[in-house]
């Protein structure tokens, strides 16, 4: 009893078994098979729309060429005189042109009575020159209808081919009825390029006519064989009119199988294989375009889907524990992602801990930079107030001695040009605030020796005491820049007294018979160099060290003694050179000394500011003279 109850438990198992295996293998058979033949279907329409939208513009490419004739005089002229062969030999080298311009096969022109005028391969084997193809349904259309369309085998070349036929006519004269063609225009497409391409393309592809007869396509023993047997009525038209040549039209083995939900594609067998056929109507003539997939390999991976199917169906206790193995695993990596989320959750909180301290530290940076800042500004201003407050005190100085002597009108000038410094000293601020921006004046002309003159008086006292002789040489006199007039002297006045400076180290005794020390000269020269001014200072004293000429123009870079510079008179002079549209830079003169190149733009011809008069610089810079 007990070994009848295991044998039914077994025998129940084991239909389960097999049932579960059938149904596996039926499912992935039937998977395999929709899916693979839903991806065949697009695939082909896709490669049904390449195929359709390449044989339309085939077609139509041509359409204008037979009507072209009806504007050519010749053409005309042999259809009223069919006779004149020096016309005909004329219109056939026409054709000839023509076609090979545009590239068709054939072109040439038949008669109203259906004979043939004129050709463009006149005197080459298969030439339809002189045949009567009244016959043609293409001439029948034309002579009718104005157009005709056609495809068939050629009658004296056996080469098939599209016909496009026009009816030519004369102009109608105005509000006349239309007159009757005078023949027909016709040209011939080859088609057998198109094949070609077809045969590139996986698959197969035919182009059937409104008969069902296979006219193009990338099998030859298919071609001229209709889908169903023709009837007769059609057999005789087709014997009459030659369409397919000397075919037998013998019907292709062509059987629909099954209907598929889109009615453009149905599953079929076709001389003893299966295909999927798709097929799309043209636009241009009545003709359908059929593209065959052959359905093998479907049915082969159709079939390894099954044996997958029903392999999967008895591996499902391997499954079943998988499943159970897969269920362990995820509640490890559960647990794994909670510790993971905790060890991310300290992390965070360190980052948060250390992007404060990271924020006060960087606070306490900004600080310092904000010091740097003001110090540096502080030593700017305390640099820019030296010069006019020297000024001031020389001025002042000079107006004691003016008045000592009694010069009051003197000492009024003096007192005037000290206004004009107090008011440089309110607008310094100002100034100063713009080495940190782009200026807000713009640039004006400004005659360049005037400027020179103003800061040669403001340094004159230094340059007596010193006793450095001052050369000025500007050609041409009246040469005038585009710049800020304050400006410009401020960097003049600049690059004198950094001149001075270098020439005022004390020169050692000439001992007895000795040779003398040499002059101190300090010469400002100025040339048109292009479209620019070049300014010069040179001197003649030590020169630049080496060391320090490339770091010249930076900030608090100077090789005065500690207290006599801060070293930020070379690097305000530069902004203000590069602020000016001009430059800036220093060399070392090989006849010994220093010098120092300042570029600015040449101001226009004819510029808003006056030119300065000859005798306004020589004014300028004798100022008040001291007795």
């Amino acid at each position: 009893m007990l070994l009848a109850v295991k044998f039914r438990t077994l025998l129940a198992w084991s239909g389960a078994c097999l049932a579960l295996v059938a149904a596996a293998a039926w499912s992935g058979h039937r998977l395999a098979w929709r899916n693979g033949l839903e991806a065949l279907q697009v695939e082909a329409q896709h490669r049904l729309e390449l195929v359709t939208t390449g044989l339309d513009a085939q077609l139509a490419r041509f359409d204008y060429l037979p009507s072209l004739l009806e504007t050519t005089p010749q053409v005309m002229q042999l259809l009223r005189a069919p006779g004149d062969e020096a016309l005909r030999h004329d219109v056939n080298a026409t054709l000839r042109g023509i076609n090979a311009t545009a590239g068709a096969d054939m072109l040439y022109v038949i008669g109203s009575s259906g004979r043939v005028l004129a050709a463009g391969d006149a005197g080459q084997p298969g030439s339809p020159l002189g045949l009567d193809l009244s016959f043609r349904p293409y001439v029948r259309d034309a002579l009718a209808q104005r157009r005709g369309r056609f495809f068939g085998v050629g009658v004296s070349s056996g080469r098939p081919g599209y016909y496009l036929s026009f009816a030519l006519a004369p102009k109608p004269a105005f509000e006349a009825p239309p007159p009757q063609p005078l023949g027909v225009a016709t040209v011939k497409v080859s088609l057998e390029t198109t094949e070609q391409a077809w045969r590139k393309l996986p698959g197969e592809v035919l182009a059937l006519d409104e008969h069902g007869v296979v006219i193009l396509g990338t099998r030859e023993g298919w071609k001229y064989r209709p889908l169903q047997p023709l009837p007769a009525a059609v057999l005789q038209e087709a014997a009459r009119t030659r369409s397919y040549g000397g075919a037998a039209l013998k019907p292709l083995d062509w059987r629909v199988r099954e209907t598929l939900p889109d009615p453009a594609a149905r599953l079929l067998t076709l001389e003893g294989r299966r295909y999927l056929a798709s097929e799309r109507l043209l636009q241009r003539t009545p003709w359908r375009l059929v593209v065959l997939d052959d359905l093998a390999p479907l049915q082969a991976e159709a079939r390894r889907m099954a044996l997958t199917g029903a392999l999967a169906g008895l591996l499902l206790p391997l499954l079943g524990f998988a499943w159970l193995q897969r269920r362990r695993a995820l509640a490890q990596q559960r647990a794994g992602r909670l510790a993971l989320q905790m060890a991310y959750d300290s992390l965070e909180a360190r980052v948060v801990e250390r992007t404060a301290e990271l924020r006060a530290a960087q606070n306490e940076l900004v600080h310092a930079g904000k010091m740097a800042l003001l110090g540096r500004m502080s030593a700017g201003m305390v640099h820019e107030l030296n010069q006019p407050l020297a000024a001031m005190r020389t001025l002042a100085d000079n107006a004691c001695v003016l008045l000592q002597h009694g010069r009051t009108a003197d000492v009024e000038g003096n007192l005037q040009r000290i206004a004009k410094l107090v008011d440089r000293l309110g607008a310094l601020t100002q100034r100063l605030k713009s080495f940190a921006h782009k200026s807000q004046q713009p640039a004006a002309p400004v005659a360049l020796a005037p400027v020179v003159a103003n800061a040669q008086f403001l340094l004159s006292r230094r340059l007596r005491e010193a006793g450095v002789e001052l050369e000025v040489d500007i050609d041409p006199p009246k040469l005038q820049v585009l710049a800020d007039e304050a400006r410009l002297e401020q960097v003049l006045v600049n690059l004198m007294a950094n001149a001075i400076d270098a020439l005022e180290t004390p020169a050692a005794p000439a001992e007895a018979g000795g040779t003398p020390a040499p002059p101190r000269r300090l010469c400002v020269r100025a040339r048109v160099e292009g479209a620019c001014a070049r300014i010069d200072v040179e001197d003649s004293g030590p020169g630049i060290r080496e060391d320090i000429l490339p770091r010249l123009f930076e900030p608090f870079v100077t090789s005065k003694p500690a207290g006599s510079g801060l070293g930020l008179g070379l690097m305000i002079s530069a902004h203000i050179a590069r602020e000016s549209g001009g430059t800036l830079r220093a060399e070392n003169r090989s006849e010994g000394g220093a010098r120092f190149i300042f570029t600015l733009p040449l101001a226009q011809a004819g510029g808003a500011a006056a030119v300065a008069a000859p005798g306004e610089a020589a004014s300028a810079a004798s100022g008040a003279r001291l007795p």
